[in-house]
């Protein structure tokens, strides 16, 4: 069935965009949510006459996007699950789960566009997730896959290190403030003993 798209749909097309679809998937979705709208020449007409207010939707979709990918490229996230002694996870990492991190991040993306091999994803480790944004735009973010033991292990070497760096901070500003007082008292004038003496008294 050939139809004009209301709105943009990953993997389908934008908005205004006439595209070719299953009809199944054109009746049963597209047309009762009001995704699309049927083509023929009334439609077509309509759509044309909105075109200067569609590009100008697309562009400031394009600004928006640029700058979301920016953004998204810096970040890493973290997500611990219960894994096996070797690694396994007991499930698989989804993009509802990477979706519910972004959302923790700051980021309001939609669990369509997060792509996650789940396949993949049956160990820990470090594997990247792409994000699709408007047109042909993606986002790589790292993610980091730690097993509950892993995350114990390495908030407990964290708070180590953490005590070690205030400590040795300590230490060096202990020992500045020492050389400052023995500088200090290096530099203080010293007083000298008058070397005539004092008149004697009259009777």
């Amino acid at each position: 069935m050939k139809i004009i798209l209301n709105q943009d749909v990953v993997h389908l097309g934008e908005e205004g965009d006439v595209v070719e679809v299953k009809d199944g998937y054109a009746r049963n979705y597209l047309l009762p949510t009001k995704t699309a709208v049927i083509y023929n020449k009334a439609n077509a007409a309509l759509f044309k006459s909105r075109a200067a207010a569609i590009e100008k939707r697309k562009a400031e979709k394009r600004a928006a996007s640029a700058s979301l990918k920016e953004r998204l490229d810096n970040v890493s996230l973290t997500i611990v699950v219960p894994a096996g002694e070797s690694g396994k996870l007991f499930g698989s990492v989804t993009s509802a789960m990477v979706q519910a991190e972004l959302q923790k991040a700051g980021f309001e993306i939609e669990k369509k566009k997060i792509e996650v091999a789940t396949h993949a994803i049956k160990m820990t480790g470090v594997y990247t997730i792409v994000v699709h944004l408007y047109e042909n735009d993606l986002s790589h973010i790292k993610l980091t896959v730690m097993s509950e033991a892993e995350k114990i292990a390495a908030d407990r070497a964290k708070a180590e290190a953490e005590a070690k760096a205030a400590e040795e901070a300590a230490a060096a500003s202990a020992a500045a403030e020492a050389e400052t007082e023995v500088e200090s008292a290096e530099e203080a004038p010293i007083e000298e003993a008058s070397s005539e003496e004092a008149p004697a008294e009259e009777n």
